[in-house]
């Protein structure tokens, strides 16, 4: 963190205000957590409109992109649904769903299948696949697991802060 430069969209990051940053985290970045961080008491629709009301996006066509990013992760008519509700796999697509609603050019996904078992894992995975090539959104993922990591084209493995390897796939 005190050294090296970001840049994104070919703009170093480091040179622009706190403002601006949020406003490229706003407007280009989906973020998917790994503990989902979903309002419990509000229901899936709400909670995937959340990055558009900070957009300032009219009601009407937030709640409308809103259920189309929840059909896209294959939970329409789980729309009213609060997360006490559904099931952890669930409850991560909303997450997913809250994070790709703004149509970002890159999804950070902080061990996005950390706390599911292993169907609803590769379900996740098959998601975020399809979401990388029928979208074309650049996913940047961090996991422990291995089979996991397995469905990325580029592996980039660290010991210690450090990278130890860095493997790109063969095209299919």
């Amino acid at each position: 963190p005190s050294g090296g430069s970001f840049r994104f969209l070919g703009v170093e990051v480091n040179d622009l205000s706190q403002d601006q940053r949020a406003m490229l985290r706003r407007n280009f970045i989906g973020f998917v957590f790994q503990g989902f961080n979903l309002l419990n008491r509000t229901t899936a629709i709400e909670n995937v409109e959340l990055p558009l009301i900070y957009r300032g996006m009219a009601r009407r066509e937030r709640r409308e992109r809103a259920r189309e990013a929840l059909q896209r992760v294959g939970l329409a008519g789980r729309e009213h649904h609060t997360p006490g509700e559904l099931s952890g796999g669930q409850q991560q697509r909303v997450a997913i769903a809250r994070a790709i609603v703004t149509d970002p050019l890159l999804l950070l996904a902080d061990e996005p299948t950390g706390n599911l078992d292993t169907q609803r894992s590769q379900e996740i995975m098959e998601l975020i696949g399809r979401l990388n090539a029928e979208r074309g959104i650049t996913v940047v993922m961090v996991t422990h697991e291995p089979d996991m990591a397995a469905h990325a084209h580029r592996i980039i493995r660290f010991v210690d802060g450090h990278i130890a390897s860095d493997e790109q796939k063969a095209a299919a």
